[in-house]
């Protein structure tokens, strides 16, 4: 079967390797020069399976407009007349009770064991190497609350049988020798041993030079994606600035851009974008660095190694289709990573960031 994947990101190519694998002609279109050059470019660099968790909790929306007036705040809502920003939240906070968190919870928990599986035995059959590193993640709590809180996502985890261990304000330097620097900030966090990291840039260009030169997939940049074309039976052809393209089967991975697209086909997706932020520095001490991932719970901060670089992503904004980038949230991911890991890279006092759309 001849399949088209609209999208280069890590979802369009890990479906191409997938597909190609499975015997199809496979052909990938993108707007960009290259792979994983929008959403997949900058993010925290976070594999976590154990850590998936639904941003729709009991009580976010009172804390969603406390977190308005804050300097530092996790979430930030840019407020806007937005028809489809207004239908998103209300689908969010609609989810915002203990029931449906719990629900969701179990099922993204399950689905991510199943993605741990999936991404091992890609591993093992590629060969790719992504400045990827096994030696799990662990969550920082920096007050007593946020251990009790964890309580019942831990429930969860031992229902899926996911190992995790939570750990006092001593046992974290164990897993994060660095966190010895910085005494008093943090009360306890959980780790989750089987969590991982990686590039997620270099992940998805390295899988797709394999698909390429082993599965014989296609690539095709600098191509404007433009509308679907009905037919009689469904999608008769996809419209690009480079002609009509054709294939038996299409499969759309265009992230936020997504609902554009499929929208003549009376396709409704509740997908909004959310604008992230990350820096990445190289490492000047290692021995004041993190060895795998931490993740800040206050500030919702993420902390990664790679090899001799340290990703930091974090904070969520919604603010529609915006790219711009605003200091008072770059000054957040700067902040909280000079606290963590004060001497672990060159930390810039201006940051240098990347928004990355979710």
């Amino acid at each position: 079967m001849k399949v088209l994947i609209l999208g280069s990101g890590v979802v369009g190519v890990t479906s191409a390797y997938y597909l190609a694998r499975q015997g199809h002609e496979v052909t990938v279109v993108d707007r960009q020069p290259s792979p994983a050059m929008e959403t997949s470019y900058g993010n925290a660099g976070q594999v976590s399976f154990g850590f998936s968790s639904p941003w729709a909790a009991p009580g976010i929306p009172q804390k969603a407009v406390k977190w308005m007036f804050q300097e530092h705040a996790p979430l930030k809502i840019q407020p806007r007349m937005d028809p489809t920003m207004a239908r998103f939240m209300l689908r969010m906070f609609g989810n915002c009770n203990a029931e449906r968190y719990a629900v969701n919870k179990e099922r993204m928990v399950r689905i991510a064991e199943h993605s741990r599986a999936c991404i091992d035995a890609l591993r093992a059959d590629t060969g790719i190497r992504y400045e990827d590193r096994q030696k799990g993640l662990l969550q920082l709590f920096r007050h007593e609350s946020q251990v009790e809180a964890v309580a019942k996502d831990m429930q969860v985890l031992e229902q899926c049988g996911v190992r995790h261990d939570l750990l006092d304000a001593e046992a974290i330097k164990s897993v994060e020798p660095a966190l010895a620097r910085v005494p008093g900030k943090f009360v306890g966090g959980l780790h989750l041993p089987d969590d991982q990291t990686g590039d997620c840039h270099l992940f998805t260009n390295r899988l797709a030079d394999y698909c390429r030169e082993q599965l014989g997939v296609s690539f095709r940049f600098n191509v404007e994606i433009q509308r679907l074309k009905r037919g009689g039976s469904g999608i008769e052809s996809v419209v690009t600035s480079a002609g009509e393209l054709t294939a038996d089967a299409y499969v759309v991975c265009l992230g936020s851009y997504s609902p554009f697209l499929v929208k003549d086909l009376d396709i409704r997706l509740p997908i909004y974008p959310v604008k992230g932020y990350s820096l990445t520095v190289p490492v000047v001490d290692d021995g004041g660095a993190p060895q795998s991932t931490v993740m800040d719970e206050t500030f919702k901060v993420a902390i990664s190694r790679f090899d001799d670089r340290i990703r930091v992503g974090g904070t969520a904004e919604l603010a529609s289709y915006d790219l711009s980038l605003l200091e008072k949230r770059r000054a957040t991911i700067g902040m909280v990573v000079r606290d963590v890991f004060p001497k672990a890279g060159m930390w810039p006092r201006r940051n240098s960031g990347r928004g990355c759309g979710r």
